[in-house]
């Protein structure tokens, strides 16, 4: 594989206020697809029962709404390969802003909903379909925001600069649990189940001119400027020549997405509904494991510079796999500081498999299918791990009646990403830095 001069050297040095500006811009979009993502996630366990299935039971209509959480993952790889094609076709640049814009609007319309009670089964139904919207534009815009970062950054920084995107996802669970709480604090119960719960839906409008301004003064990736000319069909492409790097990007993912999940969306409607705590209590305990998750995700990016890629993934899938049975038996004692605890360490593991994930991608496949390629691991990553995580967790409670089950879950997920990490081939660190930029 040959490397073009003028790329590897705009990818290199590119100025510093670019490279800011793109790190800006990539993490406060990722911030804001999350954001709204996680919003939706924080309803579906406190809100949406009520509001579109109330003719379920307690149990019933938690499952139900959990449901519409992982009907979105159906879409994302649909997302992602369009994104993908057209991002390798025609730029990252243009994708990362129609991706940012459906984002927003399908998280407003869901603020705007009607519920059952108003407008009967066209509710459910409707927000399912907001719901796809959402998953067609987080299945593009992972990849986009990734492969901006690693490819503007400079060479032996990668896995750090491409960390950016990544604490998108634990700012933007930060920011919604934060407005979540702030309006629960601020209304009654009864005021929040009627409409309160539509206040943090509604803030995304505000989000979307931001993330637009920013976005759209970002230049495009020096990559995909030496590859502008070129025209090919890259899933075709990348299906063709690079089934194995899918298949372990694809179990990379895995492990961090189902337990991400259960961070996310389970263990609020857990601690509430099977535990008893307050929502105020449990939206507090989500935003401590998003502030160190956070953390973690940015040093295991840094670490992967110097540790490489591939060991820092094996310290964290086996954290994750060691305490994955601790983490619940922690829960159980509905004490407050060990359930901070059980969050923290759990975040530590999350990190450490998820802070290099930009990088490692981008150093699987080749530059002209590498966006495709990375949207196709990443959302079908998605589906096998995180799609129906909080479904599948809460339907094992139910049946098995302890959440030790739930962490047999967890643990067998580990296993698929461990067998992932163990097959990842990692060049030597000059390899990796020639192969991100090669056209």
């Amino acid at each position: 594989m040959t490397q073009t001069p003028g790329a590897a050297a705009s990818a290199v040095h590119p100025p510093s206020s670019q490279l800011r500006r793109v790190i800006g811009a990539s993490l406060a979009g990722t911030t804001i697809e999350w954001y709204d993502f996680f919003v939706y996630a924080s309803a579906a366990g406190l809100v949406f029962g009520k509001q579109f299935f109330p003719g379920l039971d307690g149990t019933a209509a938690l499952l139900a709404s959990f449901a519409t959480i992982g009907v979105s993952f159906i879409a994302r790889p649909i997302g992602g390969v369009v994104s993908g094609h057209l991002g390798d076709r025609f730029g990252r640049k243009p994708v990362l802003v129609g991706t940012l814009l459906l984002m927003g609007l399908s998280t407003v319309g869901v603020g705007l909903l009607p519920s059952y009670a108003s407008i009967g089964v066209a509710a459910p139904i409707l927000l399912v379909a907001l719901r796809m919207l959402q998953g067609l534009s987080a299945g593009g815009e992972w990849g986009g925001a990734a492969m901006m970062s690693v490819e503007h950054a400079p060479p032996g920084r990668r896995g750090y600069f491409g960390a950016y995107p990544q604490i998108g996802v634990p700012i933007g669970l930060l920011l919604a649990n934060l407005v979540f709480f702030a309006v629960s604090a601020t209304t009654t119960p009864e005021q929040f189940q009627a409409w309160g719960w539509r206040i943090p839906f509604l803030l995304s409008i505000v989000l979307i001119v931001v993330g637009f301004w920013m976005r759209s003064r970002v230049a495009e990736s020096p990559v995909f400027e030496e590859l502008r000319e070129r025209r090919s069909a890259p899933l075709a492409e990348v299906l063709r020549g690079n089934r194995r790097e899918l298949l372990v990007a694809i179990g990379l993912f895995v492990a961090n997405n189902m337990i991400g999940y259960i961070l996310i969306a389970f263990i609020t409607s857990y601690g509430t509904r099977t535990l008893g705590l307050s929502s105020t209590t449990m939206l507090v305990v989500g935003m401590v494991g998003a502030v160190a998750w956070g953390v973690f995700t940015l040093l295991a990016g840094r670490w992967s510079d110097t540790w490489g890629r591939r060991r820092t993934y094996l310290i964290g899938i086996v954290a994750l796999a060691a305490w994955c049975f601790p983490f619940f038996l922690l829960f159980d004692t509905r004490s407050v500081g060990l359930l901070i605890v059980a969050v923290v360490v759990l975040a530590f593991g999350l990190g450490l498999t998820y802070g290099q994930q930009a990088a490692t991608y981008a150093e699987m496949f080749p530059a002209p299918v590498r966006y495709s390629g990375v949207s196709f691991a990443y959302a079908f990553g998605a589906i096998l791990g995180g799609g129906f995580a909080p479904l599948l967790a809460t339907w094992l409670i139910a049946v098995t009646g302890t959440s030790l089950s739930v962490s047999a879950y967890m643990f067998v997920m580990c296993l698929v990403t461990l067998a992932a990490v163990l097959a990842l081939r990692e060049g030597t660190p000059a390899e990796r830095e020639a192969f991100v930029t090669a056209t």
